[in-house]
């Protein structure tokens, strides 16, 4: 089991106000599983992706991730989940305006203090993955929106995380792009990565092999299988 979240509740104080987020939620999964979490605006979803991220903390339950009590995490050991377990793909890309394709890349390898030939090495290799090995010297204002989050995706992935979370990884994307990026999410999946993806649209979510739905901080699993293998 590579997540397990038992009992989650997550409260956010607004003034004098207590407002409910997260309503007690049960979520489990599987090393090499492709899941989307689908529901509206406001219903939750990005409140649990943070928890999940090591973003944020739940107000209680149990959080555990590839066997470790994150809850008993501190703050030094959040961050290093986040390091060497997370991989995170944004909506907007959040990449450097002017750093190369390549540097953009290389990040995550600077922190984790990976010597500078190796980073190269294998900033450029997970570019290669994402079919962006002739744009490694780009800057983000040279490439398209679909080339700026394959950058963002060999970001996320070149640290080998165990889990590459998404959060509405299309929603900025036209349609041709968006299909190039859930055929990249779907490879990335076949070759083993674990995948956990935030969306709100229908189409996107059939790409992942299980669908769980969030309304008003509650989770309900949907039947069927959608273009992946998973359960």
């Amino acid at each position: 089991m590579i997540l397990e979240l038992r009992d989650i509740y997550k409260e956010y104080q607004q003034g004098k106000m207590v407002v409910p987020v997260l309503n007690h939620v049960d979520f489990t999964m599987e090393e090499g599983e492709y899941v989307a979490i689908m529901g509206p605006s406001g219903s939750g979803k990005t409140t649990l992706m943070n928890i999940i991220g090591c973003l944020d903390k739940a107000t209680s339950g149990e959080f555990y991730m590839d066997g470790q009590d994150v809850n008993k995490c501190s703050e030094n050991e959040m961050s290093d989940l986040r390091l060497h377990k997370l991989g995170f793909v944004f909506q907007s890309f959040h990449l450097l305006p002017r750093q190369s394709a390549l540097e953009n890349v290389e990040m995550p390898l600077n922190y984790a203090g990976v010597p500078k030939k190796l980073r190269k090495e294998r900033a450029f290799k997970a570019l290669e993955r994402v079919g962006l090995a002739d744009r490694v010297t780009f800057k983000p204002n040279q490439l398209s929106g679909g080339q700026m989050q394959r950058v963002a995706i060999a970001r996320a992935i070149v640290n080998d995380p165990k889990i590459l979370l998404a959060d509405e990884p299309t929603g900025a994307l036209d349609s041709k792009s968006s299909s190039q990026v859930m055929d990249l999410f779907q490879r990335l999946n076949d070759e083993g990565v674990t995948i956990l993806m935030i969306t709100h649209d229908p189409e996107i979510a059939e790409y992942a092999g299980r669908t769980v739905l969030i309304r008003d901080g509650e989770l309900t699993e949907k039947g069927g299988s959608g273009h992946g293998e998973g359960a």
